[in-house]
């Protein structure tokens, strides 16, 4: 970059000077088109702020989540040190959600970890090796999807046991089967392309040319799934909790807080009313942010 040019002018450029240069004008070109999409940037500030709440919980929680008050339960919203109200122990709903907003990002970070890697191996492997083993997992596959998610979850919670880490496993479990077919249908478009036949004829094994030339183009296709179906994953944890499968008490869980809430719908519905709220924001912030990141990964998308 010379003196008089400037950074914008600089990454903005159609000559690209090395191959680092032209993958931050990708990334920033990239940045361009998703900041243009207003919905998608409420999405990311929405998620943000919820990584900052739950990093910075104690500071924010006006209260200790877990403390008793028997003397103020049920209190009404906008109650004095109390903004959204106590529960049916007396406990601060407001600083229940800010911790809470810390396990509904554990398990979307581990889910998002876990599920993706299993289908993404999966799939690669069957699409690229084909024949039996093609057939057997693509059944394996099926025989998954076949399932509704949160009864395939609750299937293996009840087998593994109550609690956040089986909970984490069950819908792990239950979710890399779509990103299986994803990174198979990748696959089969990729492997018999000039590239990949110039590639075998170097010598290249199966090994290497699935991680370093399949797996980093079938990424942007995950990534987008990823973020759509973060809500999903946080509906099924949320659904977990609310049957006592998920986090136990006297964890901040957002399900398990509508499950105890639910006794009081009628006559105290903040209860139930504020996780449920919780629960719904994260969820279309994650859809706001799949739909920004799919007009940016897409390579279809200005076609």
């Amino acid at each position: 970059m010379s003196d008089r040019q400037t950074l914008r002018e600089w990454l903005l450029t159609e000559t690209p000077t090395s191959r680092r240069h032209a993958k931050l004008s990708a990334l920033y070109h990239g940045w361009l088109t998703f900041r243009s999409n207003s919905m998608a940037m409420l999405g990311l500030a929405i998620l943000v702020a919820l990584v900052l709440t739950a990093l910075f919980a104690p500071l924010l929680a006006p209260l200790d989540p877990f403390e008793q008050n028997l003397s103020q339960r049920l209190l009404p919203l906008g109650t004095e040190n109390h903004l959204f109200g106590t529960d049916s122990l007396g406990r601060d709903i407001l600083s229940r959600l800010i911790y809470g907003a810390r396990i509904t990002l554990y398990i979307v970070a581990l889910v998002a970890l876990i599920a993706p890697i299993v289908g993404l191996l999966v799939g690669t492997v069957s699409g690229y090796v084909g024949g039996w083993i093609d057939t057997v997992l693509m059944r394996i596959t099926d025989i998954f999807l076949a399932f509704p998610r949160l009864v395939l979850a609750l299937a293996f919670v009840a087998a593994l046991g109550a609690g956040i880490e089986n909970a984490v496993i069950a819908i792990s479990l239950t979710a890399w089967p779509p990103y299986a077919r994803i990174a198979r249908a990748e696959t089969l478009t990729i492997r018999s392309s000039d590239y990949i036949s110039a590639i075998k004829l170097q010598g290249a094994g199966p090994l290497r040319i699935i991680t370093k030339h399949i797996w980093p183009l079938c990424i942007s296709s995950l990534i987008v799934r990823v973020t759509l179906d973060m809500a999903g994953i946080i509906l099924a944890a949320a659904g977990l909790g609310f049957l006592g499968l998920g986090a136990q008490p006297p964890s901040p869980e957002w399900g398990a807080m509508i499950s105890e809430g639910r006794r009081f719908i009628l006559d105290h519905w903040w209860v139930a009313t504020m996780p449920g709220l919780a629960i719904f924001t994260v969820s279309l912030a994650f859809n706001l942010l799949g739909d920004g990141l799919r007009d940016v990964l897409d390579p279809k998308a200005g076609d």
